[in-house]
Protein backbone atom coordinates (compact mmCIF):
# COMPACT_ATOMS: atom_id res chain seq x y z
CA UNK A 1 0.00 0.00 0.00
CA UNK A 2 1.04 3.83 -0.54
CA UNK A 3 0.66 4.69 3.83
CA UNK A 4 3.29 7.09 4.40
CA UNK A 5 6.15 5.71 6.67
CA UNK A 6 7.84 7.91 9.20
CA UNK A 7 10.99 6.18 9.65
CA UNK A 8 13.42 7.87 11.99
CA UNK A 9 17.18 8.89 11.47
CA UNK A 10 19.63 5.93 11.08
CA UNK A 11 16.52 3.36 11.16
CA UNK A 12 16.51 0.77 8.71
CA UNK A 13 14.31 1.35 6.32
CA UNK A 14 12.84 -2.27 4.27
CA UNK A 15 10.66 -2.21 0.76
CA UNK A 16 8.84 -4.52 -0.47
CA UNK A 17 7.48 -5.32 -4.52
CA UNK A 18 5.73 -7.74 -5.98
CA UNK A 19 6.78 -9.08 -9.65
CA UNK A 20 4.55 -10.45 -12.47
CA UNK A 21 4.80 -14.09 -13.77
CA UNK A 22 6.62 -12.68 -16.74
CA UNK A 23 9.29 -11.63 -14.46
CA UNK A 24 12.13 -9.58 -16.05
CA UNK A 25 13.92 -7.51 -13.28
CA UNK A 26 12.48 -4.72 -11.28
CA UNK A 27 13.87 -1.04 -11.14
CA UNK A 28 13.76 1.06 -7.86
CA UNK A 29 13.07 4.69 -8.11
CA UNK A 30 12.72 7.36 -5.45
CA UNK A 31 11.10 10.43 -6.03
CA UNK A 32 12.55 13.20 -4.17
CA UNK A 33 9.77 16.34 -2.30
CA UNK A 34 10.87 18.75 -5.57
CA UNK A 35 9.42 16.24 -8.10
CA UNK A 36 12.88 14.61 -9.04
CA UNK A 37 12.98 11.08 -10.18
CA UNK A 38 16.22 9.20 -8.86
CA UNK A 39 17.61 5.53 -10.31
CA UNK A 40 18.23 3.69 -7.39
CA UNK A 41 18.82 -0.27 -8.45
CA UNK A 42 17.76 -2.51 -10.63
CA UNK A 43 17.46 -6.21 -10.11
CA UNK A 44 17.64 -8.87 -12.30
CA UNK A 45 15.23 -12.19 -12.60
CA UNK A 46 18.68 -14.16 -11.36
CA UNK A 47 19.04 -11.24 -7.93
CA UNK A 48 21.62 -9.53 -10.09
CA UNK A 49 21.87 -6.42 -8.85
CA UNK A 50 23.33 -3.08 -10.64
CA UNK A 51 22.83 0.41 -8.68
CA UNK A 52 24.10 3.91 -10.03
CA UNK A 53 27.20 3.63 -11.59
CA UNK A 54 26.77 0.35 -12.81
CA UNK A 55 28.29 -0.69 -9.65
CA UNK A 56 27.11 -4.08 -7.83
CA UNK A 57 26.80 -3.47 -4.61
CA UNK A 58 26.32 0.04 -2.41
CA UNK A 59 27.18 1.56 1.14
CA UNK A 60 23.35 2.51 1.11
CA UNK A 61 21.24 0.50 -0.11
CA UNK A 62 20.44 -3.67 -0.25
CA UNK A 63 18.25 -5.06 -2.98
CA UNK A 64 17.26 -8.92 -2.95
CA UNK A 65 14.91 -10.96 -4.69
CA UNK A 66 13.11 -13.90 -2.95
CA UNK A 67 10.23 -15.72 -4.08
CA UNK A 68 9.02 -12.98 -6.21
CA UNK A 69 9.59 -10.59 -4.02
CA UNK A 70 11.77 -8.05 -4.95
CA UNK A 71 12.92 -5.76 -1.69
CA UNK A 72 15.05 -3.20 -1.47
CA UNK A 73 16.51 -2.19 1.85
CA UNK A 74 17.88 1.92 3.07
CA UNK A 75 20.36 0.93 5.00
CA UNK A 76 20.46 3.75 7.34
CA UNK A 77 17.35 6.48 6.75
CA UNK A 78 19.03 9.66 5.91
CA UNK A 79 17.13 13.32 5.00
CA UNK A 80 18.50 12.91 1.90
CA UNK A 81 16.83 9.19 1.75
CA UNK A 82 13.07 10.76 2.08
CA UNK A 83 10.77 10.62 -0.85
CA UNK A 84 8.24 8.49 -2.63
CA UNK A 85 9.58 4.98 -3.19
CA UNK A 86 8.03 3.28 -5.72
CA UNK A 87 9.40 0.13 -8.50
CA UNK A 88 9.23 -0.68 -11.86
CA UNK A 89 9.24 -3.34 -14.35
CA UNK A 90 9.29 -3.96 -18.04
CA UNK A 91 7.29 -6.79 -18.78
CA UNK A 92 6.07 -7.78 -22.28
CA UNK A 93 7.57 -4.06 -23.58
CA UNK A 94 4.85 -2.64 -21.02
CA UNK A 95 6.18 -0.58 -18.04
CA UNK A 96 4.31 -1.33 -14.79
CA UNK A 97 4.78 1.56 -11.97
CA UNK A 98 3.88 0.04 -8.29
CA UNK A 99 1.72 2.52 -6.40
CA UNK A 100 4.27 5.08 -4.62
CA UNK A 101 5.60 4.01 -1.14
CA UNK A 102 6.16 7.75 0.98
CA UNK A 103 8.94 7.70 3.27
CA UNK A 104 9.41 11.20 5.00
CA UNK A 105 10.38 11.95 8.76
CA UNK A 106 7.57 12.22 10.96
CA UNK A 107 7.01 16.11 11.25
CA UNK A 108 7.57 17.56 14.47
CA UNK A 109 4.62 19.87 15.62
CA UNK A 110 4.90 22.29 18.65
CA UNK A 111 2.12 22.87 20.91
CA UNK A 112 1.17 25.87 22.56
CA UNK A 113 1.07 25.77 26.22
CA UNK A 114 -2.55 25.34 26.87
CA UNK A 115 -4.05 27.83 29.91
CA UNK A 116 -6.64 26.60 32.38
CA UNK A 117 -10.26 29.10 32.28
CA UNK A 118 -12.45 29.39 34.65
CA UNK A 119 -15.92 27.23 33.50
CA UNK A 120 -17.63 30.85 34.35
CA UNK A 121 -16.02 32.89 32.24
CA UNK A 122 -15.72 29.57 29.21
CA UNK A 123 -18.46 31.01 27.21
CA UNK A 124 -16.68 34.53 27.23
CA UNK A 125 -13.69 33.39 26.24
CA UNK A 126 -14.37 30.94 23.40
CA UNK A 127 -13.85 32.09 20.06
CA UNK A 128 -17.16 32.33 17.90
CA UNK A 129 -15.99 29.86 14.85
CA UNK A 130 -18.39 31.99 12.67
CA UNK A 131 -16.78 35.38 13.23
CA UNK A 132 -19.48 38.35 12.31
CA UNK A 133 -18.32 41.66 10.78
CA UNK A 134 -18.46 44.65 13.38
CA UNK A 135 -20.85 47.39 11.79
CA UNK A 136 -18.06 49.72 10.72
CA UNK A 137 -16.75 46.33 8.12
CA UNK A 138 -20.59 45.95 7.14
CA UNK A 139 -21.17 49.75 6.18
CA UNK A 140 -17.91 49.78 4.45
CA UNK A 141 -19.14 46.91 2.10
CA UNK A 142 -23.02 48.86 1.59
CA UNK A 143 -20.41 52.38 0.46
CA UNK A 144 -18.18 50.08 -1.75
CA UNK A 145 -21.06 48.10 -3.12
CA UNK A 146 -23.25 51.93 -3.97
CA UNK A 147 -19.95 52.92 -5.53
CA UNK A 148 -19.70 50.16 -7.76
CA UNK A 149 -23.59 50.78 -8.92
CA UNK A 150 -22.78 54.66 -9.32
CA UNK A 151 -19.84 53.41 -11.27
CA UNK A 152 -22.03 51.21 -13.14
CA UNK A 153 -25.04 53.50 -14.14
CA UNK A 154 -22.92 56.74 -15.22
CA UNK A 155 -22.21 55.14 -18.31
CA UNK A 156 -25.35 52.99 -18.98
CA UNK A 157 -27.39 56.88 -18.84
CA UNK A 158 -24.86 58.21 -20.64
CA UNK A 159 -25.21 55.76 -23.59
CA UNK A 160 -29.17 56.29 -23.12
CA UNK A 161 -28.95 59.47 -23.64
CA UNK A 162 -26.55 59.34 -26.72
CA UNK A 163 -29.44 57.43 -27.86
CA UNK A 164 -32.32 59.82 -27.25
CA UNK A 165 -30.16 62.65 -28.98
CA UNK A 166 -29.92 60.15 -31.84
CA UNK A 167 -33.43 59.02 -32.20
CA UNK A 168 -34.92 63.05 -31.85
CA UNK A 169 -32.38 64.32 -34.79
CA UNK A 170 -33.10 61.06 -36.90
CA UNK A 171 -37.05 62.23 -36.20
CA UNK A 172 -36.18 65.62 -36.82
CA UNK A 173 -34.49 65.17 -40.47
CA UNK A 174 -37.24 62.61 -41.24
CA UNK A 175 -39.60 64.69 -41.01
CA UNK A 176 -38.06 67.63 -42.50
CA UNK A 177 -37.33 65.59 -45.98
CA UNK A 178 -40.95 64.38 -45.81
CA UNK A 179 -41.65 68.04 -46.18
CA UNK A 180 -39.53 68.91 -48.41
CA UNK A 181 -41.47 66.07 -50.63
CA UNK A 182 -44.62 67.43 -49.95
CA UNK A 183 -43.93 70.51 -51.61
CA UNK A 184 -42.16 68.92 -54.12
CA UNK A 185 -45.35 67.34 -55.42
CA UNK A 186 -47.21 70.66 -55.04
Amino acid sequence: GNTITHPLEGQRLELECVSPKEDSGVFWIRQDKSGTLHFIVFTSALSRTTFEGNRRTSTRFEATKENGFYRLVVKSFKPWDEGNYFCLMNSNQVLYFSPGQPAFFPVITTTAPTTQVPTAQSGATEKDPCPKTSDAETSKEKENSIFCDIIIWIPLTGACLLLLIALSVTVVLCQQTRRRRCRCKR
